[in-house]
């Protein structure tokens, strides 16, 4: 799968549409402390508002049935976004996967052939060992 020497992430962006990468990103933002902390202050922003500053005459007044509303439509488009996300960043591990799975297929057949020449090489070395013990009993 890693063709062309490509990572999983080059490979996995390559093949999004716009959509995939907007819901990806939309769900990067929604996901993040930043967002909590500024959806926080507009919501007490709201409360206020209406609680406190529009007493007279507010746009959403207590029980908040508007900001009611406006919370469940965000929370009904959030969560396809979020599962969205999830799907692909699911189809990013399984390419992860099976791209560690054939380096690991590799790497056991260069340790075999690595195992087999040191095994050669030793051969070797013995048999030099032994030629060099004889001639140096020759000599003596």
């Amino acid at each position: 799968m890693q063709s062309e020497g490509k990572s999983v992430n080059v490979i996995h962006q390559q093949h999004l549409t716009l959509g995939e990468r907007a819901s990806d990103m939309i769900a990067t933002k929604i996901g993040s402390w930043g967002f909590i902390f500024g959806f926080t202050l507009v919501l007490v922003f709201w409360i206020i508002l209406n609680a406190f500053v529009l007493i007279s005459k507010p746009f959403d007044p207590y029980p908040f049935i508007l900001l009611n509303l406006v919370l469940s439509c965000i929370a009904a488009i959030q969560a396809p976004i979020i599962m969205m996300s999830q799907n692909r960043q699911e189809a990013k591990d399984s390419l992860r996967i099976e791209s560690d799975y054939l380096v690991d297929q590799q790497s056991i057949v260069i340790l075999k052939q690595l195992e087999n020449e040191i095994a050669l090489i030793k051969k070797e070395q013995k048999i030099i060992r032994e030629l060099l013990e004889k001639n140096h009993e020759q000599i003596k």
